[in-house]
């Protein structure tokens, strides 16, 4: 069984310069940590040793953290491995704690791409460079490869990708009328007929489920109408919310929140399929693996989960058949009709942290998450997995189709080295939360603009 825990202590958010200040300070008390305690005999002390993984949210089914924790135990006699989730909200500042203690620290870990380049310039991670090629090299996710590394020097590697696509109840858009949209402005006003239809009757009904603080769906009008977060000039950031094309996508951002949602205006991204199982919303957008946690109340078969026996596996498949039977998916549309939007290039990085006192079984762990079977099992679950060679795994049903068409257009937030920061004070969320409140836009944007560019520079 998968042990989950939180951290019972939380420090107060550090900046980029503070967690490399504190990592030099510790390393110079200890002698440095990157190479693993010895026994006289010249071995590292291994035996009986427990080492842990921090997972974020629900995107590692407990099917792979099952099999992490076997072929750990399997592989490495006398040791175990423990792995605990953590929550991506918050998760920046947990990690600028965690990662400065050798008694905090995990010994592998799980952390957003667009995290990556704040951790690995501030000396957070181990160097792996050593393990690049015998892990997948050139076939591995280079975007992600290259968040994770600094010059030519590789601290971390892609754990997955996962770019978002749209659920939605073909019952709902049959009753409403609407059809599968082919365009970003076919989609908006799909989301708002829904809304207007509220073919279930619910008391608060939504088109479209998106609640205020949803920068990662939000973020794909900016990008699909040419604008961005932010931009660098020569050794500055400057934010870009509050340019043309930014703002044009926000105003049908501003759209949706004001006509097509009944969302709350203060919550973020977390579990939207919830409400979409309640009949409470039309459609979602979400990674493609959400199609496991769709679960309505007409296809529900009330198995018990700890029963294994062969009549509950076959009712939890007659399940999930008639949840996939009215359940629809597809790529969000860009501004032509047979072009995706580009949404926001979800996924994870994966590093050893440099405090870690762990160094060798952590490499051991790392060596099973590269695997083949490890990789084409997260494939096999709606993931992309890091290692391309392994992408066929997906399969080419809708899931896998609406995956890649969305993967194609995708793109990661801004490579700066202080991004972390951004999402570490919730500066997306705050703004994204503003113009669903109803914020004039131009004020709002120019107003977060100048946050991040203080941020960042």
């Amino acid at each position: 069984m998968t042990t989950v825990r939180t951290p019972a202590r939380r420090g107060t958010a550090l900046t980029a310069t503070a967690v490399a200040a504190l990592l030099a300070l510790t390393a110079c008390s200890t002698g440095g940590t990157d190479e693993p305690d010895e026994e006289p005999g010249g071995e590292e002390t291994t035996e009986g040793a427990e080492i842990r993984m921090w997972v974020n949210g629900g995107d590692t089914p407990e099917a792979l953290r099952e099999y992490l924790i076997d072929t750990f135990a399997a592989e490495n006699p006398g040791s175990t491995l423990v792995i605990e989730e953590q929550d991506w909200n918050g998760l920046v500042p947990r990690l600028q704690t965690a990662l400065t203690s050798a008694e905090q620290t995990p010994d592998v870990v799980e952390i957003g791409n667009t995290q990556a380049p704040t951790f690995t310039h501030a000396g957070a991670f181990s160097d792996i460079s050593d393990l690049y090629a015998e892990l997948g090299g050139d076939t591995l996710l280079q975007g992600f490869v290259e968040a994770g590394s600094v010059d030519d020097t590789v601290y971390a590697l892609p754990y997955y990708s996962g770019a978002r696509a749209v659920f939605y109840r073909k019952d709902l858009f049959a009753a409403a009328g609407v059809e599968v949209p082919t365009t970003l402005a076919e989609f908006t006003d799909a989301a708002v007929t829904l809304q207007q239809a509220n073919p279930t009757g619910a008391a608060s009904f939504s088109g479209f489920w998106f609640p205020g603080q949803d920068w990662y769906n939000g973020t794909a009008w900016v990008y699909t109408y040419g604008g961005d977060l932010a931009v660098q000039d020569g050794d500055q950031w400057a934010g870009a919310l509050s340019s043309p094309e930014s703002l044009e996508g926000l105003a049908e951002v501003q759209r949706l929140f004001t006509e097509a949602t009944s969302a709350p205006k203060d919550a973020d991204s977390n579990e939207p399929w919830i409400p979409f199982n309640n009949g409470e919303a039309a459609m979602f957008s979400a990674p493609t693996w959400a199609r496991w946690s769709i679960d309505l109340p007409e296809c529900n078969k009330a198995v018990d989960p700890e029963d294994t026996s062969p009549e509950a596996d076959a009712a939890r498949a007659e399940q999930q058949a008639c949840n996939e039977e009215k359940t629809g998916i597809f790529a969000l549309p860009g501004l032509e009709a047979g072009t995706p939007a580009t949404v926001f290039a979800g996924g994870s990085n994966i590093a050893i942290p440099a405090m870690s006192e762990n160094q060798e079984l952590a490499r051991s762990l790392m060596r099973i998450i590269f695997s083949e079977e490890y990789q084409t099992m997260l494939a096999e679950n709606g993931l992309i997995p890091a290692n391309s060679e392994y992408a066929a795994a997906l399969g080419d049903d809708v899931y896998s189709t609406a995956a890649l068409d969305a993967a194609l257009g995708a793109k990661l937030t801004p490579p700066a080295e202080k991004w972390a920061d951004v999402e570490g004070e919730r500066l997306l969320e705050d703004f994204f939360q503003k113009i669903a409140s109803g914020a004039d836009l131009e004020e709002a944007a120019a107003e977060t603009d100048q946050l991040i560019a203080d941020t960042l520079n």
